[in-house]
């Protein structure tokens, strides 16, 4: 298993080949449909955003609270597919990596490669394993959406397999 450090280079970007199974560790956000809306709208506004995409992978889950001694309860991905509608315009805003289940529409699989990004595949089901892998939780944009919000982890040994690679592989046509 390939182990990645965050945030994304270019150099590991290129060397990920659809269908490896990776670790990931290091600073990811999170983010869900109504962040996505709520982001996108401050776009259109022109508003700037309370943190920059650049370089950054997002985790499409909601963490549950955390219990005593953790840093966050379960948390497992949610399906990507309800983020397609705000993914394109993410990856030209320098967003390098994506975190979820399930398929991702003919338009993000472009936009990936377009914009030499990745998308990771997490376990289903898997809520609390991957809620052990974060190490520290950060609320960084949006708290009124409460587990929507957009947090900021650190994290360590988050198992992914690489599920559509910036040369256009993707595991889920072949």
């Amino acid at each position: 298993m390939k182990k990645i450090t965050l945030p994304l280079t270019d150099a590991v970007i290129e060397n990920l080949k659809a269908g490896e199974s990776v670790l990931l560790s290091g600073s990811i956000l999170t983010g869900r449909d109504c962040a996505h809306k709520r982001i996108c709208e401050f776009l259109d506004r022109g508003e700037p955003l309370p943190f920059s995409f650049v370089g950054e992978t997002i985790y499409y889950a909601g963490p549950c609270p955390a219990p005593a001694g953790k840093a966050c309860g379960s948390c497992g991905p949610t399906t990507s597919a309800r983020m397609d509608s705000f993914a394109p315009r993410l990856l030209r805003l320098g967003l390098k990596g994506m975190i979820g289940k399930g398929e991702r529409s003919d338009e993000v699989c472009k936009s990936i490669e377009e914009n030499h990004a990745v998308y990771f595949a997490a376990i289903g089901g898997a809520g609390a394993l991957y809620g052990n892998a974060i190490k520290k939780s950060e609320l960084i944009a949006f708290p009124d959406l409460l587990s929507e919000a957009v947090y900021r982890f650190e994290i360590e040994d988050f198992p992914c397999i690489v599920a559509i690679d910036c040369h256009g592989e993707n595991i889920y046509k072949r």
